[in-house]
């Protein structure tokens, strides 16, 4: 068994789930989400308990135990809480703003950056420079942060950039570094 997969899945009280061969659904004071399962997965519920089991035991199905009850955790988690993300925008003239459906970034381009927001995500900016995501989903969550931080990675020798927050820049000493 994997070590992961082995582990069971507390379910808070404000979560509903339901499930059978094929599927689960999750639902909570966040959203609704649902996942496709292989047919390898077996479930079993018992007083707010979930486990993941397997019905066949091989080396890929192994590793697909530990992905499933992991994804599955998320899935709790998500709608019971919220995963969110901050970005940060480093360098002048970097700023964010959001009007409507659509978040439009200035980040010394000729032309500001719009990118339509996803139904399931709420953004908030701060002080023009600090982005807030929320999710309950945290795939679509991590997917859309990448697509905005894709439009200026952070580069080593000035720093600048679109940042996670917290995440630190290993910075280059340039030409003046020999």
């Amino acid at each position: 068994m994997s070590r992961i997969g082995k582990l069971p899945i507390i379910i808070p009280k404000n979560v509903d789930i339901k499930y059978n061969e094929t599927e689960i659904i999750v639902k909570g004071a966040f959203g609704t989400l649902s996942q496709n399962l292989p047919d390898v997965i077996n479930l079993s519920l018992e007083n707010q308990i979930l486990k993941v089991g397997l019905k066949v035991e091989t080396q890929k199905v192994r590793a697909l135990h530990g992905l499933y009850r992991t994804l599955i955790n998320n899935m709790i988690l998500g709608v019971s809480e919220q995963f969110d993300l901050t970005l940060v925008l480093k360098g002048v003239g970097y700023r964010a703003t959001v009007q409507g459906k659509e978040i439009i970034l200035s980040l010394g381009y000729s032309h500001p950056v719009n990118i339509q927001i996803p139904a399931d995500i709420s953004v908030e900016v701060i002080k023009n420079t600090t982005i807030n995501l929320k999710s309950c989903n945290k795939e679509l969550l991590g997917l859309f942060a990448a697509n905005i931080r894709s439009w200026r990675r952070p580069e080593p020798y000035k720093g600048k950039g679109i940042l996670y927050k917290d995440e630190q820049i290993i910075r280059k000493a340039g030409k003046s570094g020999k």
